[in-house]
């Protein structure tokens, strides 16, 4: 597998959204940065703040789109086109429904599964062949109640299961970063 060189995290800008469930992959990468020593910076360019840092010796740039969550395509596209980053490279971490909160999967491929994010990121990325990190947030148990559920603060208990699930994740974050899917995978899937 590819070594990734981008890890662009999903979230709404402001501190309207800060503590929302959807901005799960936003708690991602600044977990990530404080981890790897990065530090993020407005480049307004990739309407974005980015981070550069180096992991287990990779060199490695940390995004996240200023842009609303259903218009991260264009800045990760912008980043990406930049740097020659290719899709293959890309690590793109958010939220996801259907995973209970303290759970986390990594996934090669696939569609947008109608999340926003990735609704907007494929056609922009040109393709789907692009890593994914999924933070569980969990389901409000009826698709009317999504919005509001996604944008609104976890409940203590559930917030600390993800914030666990976000530590593990940065645990094997070398071994993505590195190219060693698999190995993070099994990691990840049975813990």
């Amino acid at each position: 597998m590819t070594a990734i060189q981008l890890v662009a995290g999903l979230g709404n800008p402001g501190s309207k959204y800060e503590q929302t469930r959807h901005n799960a992959g936003f708690w991602f990468v600044d977990a990530a940065a404080r981890r790897f020593g990065g530090h993020f910076a407005a480049e307004n360019k990739f309407s974005s703040e980015v981070a550069r840092c180096s992991i287990k010796g990779r060199d490695c740039r940390l995004q996240k789109p200023m842009e609303f969550m259903n218009c991260s395509g264009r800045p990760v596209r912008t980043l990406a086109d930049f740097y020659r980053i290719p899709r293959n490279a890309i690590l793109i971490v958010h939220d996801e429904l259907d995973l209970p909160p303290g759970t986390v999967r990594l996934k090669k491929d696939g569609g947008h599964g109608g999340h926003n994010g990735l609704r907007d990121l494929i056609p922009h990325l040109g393709g789907n062949d692009f890593l994914r990190l999924r933070i569980g947030i969990g389901h409000p148990g009826h698709k009317d109640g999504v919005t509001g559920y996604v944008l609104k603060a976890a409940p203590a208990d559930e917030l600390r299961l993800i914030e666990d699930a976000i530590d593990a994740a940065v645990d094997v974050l070398p071994r993505i970063v590195a190219g060693d899917v698999e190995a993070a995978m099994k990691e990840l899937h049975t813990r």
